[in-house]
């Protein structure tokens, strides 16, 4: 059965979402099917590395964390764009050095830095571990440093290593 349906939660939801930017008839559903089916199996032959939690009781700590975050850079990045001219600003380019290697949580800490406004990933060097991120607003590099490491990279290592 695994060999048919090797991620069943993906195909069903491409289902669903198929049916959702379409119209709910039996010909959707049955094309639906087929292109999940299709996408499940290409996505399969990637074969991507099954991720590994090992404190799920921290995951809802980096979720708040991450949407009290995102919270603030709106209304900063809000701030900023409103002020127009009377505010300098600068931005810039900031290189992180990383301790985290677990592909999943790399590309859990990207989503959350390209998520929030004001920055960007923009590049990641796996041989150094250094991350190079966009900054809208770049004040402070050492806060910076200090955000990413201690309060997304730190959470991320006790969840993934």
């Amino acid at each position: 059965m695994k060999r048919f349906f090797p991620f069943p939660l993906l195909l069903v939801s491409l289902v669903l979402m198929w049916l959702a930017l379409t119209s709910l008839s039996l010909g959707n559903l049955i094309v639906g099917i087929l292109v999940a089916l299709m996408a499940v199996h290409g996505f399969a032959a990637l074969q991507p590395s099954r991720p590994k939690i090992k404190k799920w009781h921290l995951v809802p700590k980096l979720i708040g964390v991450v949407l009290l975050d995102i919270l603030r850079s709106n209304i900063a990045v809000a701030t900023i764009i409103l002020q127009g001219r009377r505010r300098q600003r600068k931005s810039g380019f900031l290189t992180i050095p990383l301790d985290l290697r677990d592909p999943t949580g790399l590309a859990i800490l990207s989503v959350i830095i390209t998520s929030t406004p004001g920055t960007a990933w923009m590049d990641y060097n796996s041989a150094r571990g250094e991350v190079l991120l966009h900054v809208f607003d770049l004040v402070d590099e050492a806060d910076w440093l200090d955000t990413i490491k201690n309060r997304y990279e730190h959470l991320l290592r006790e969840i993934f290593e």
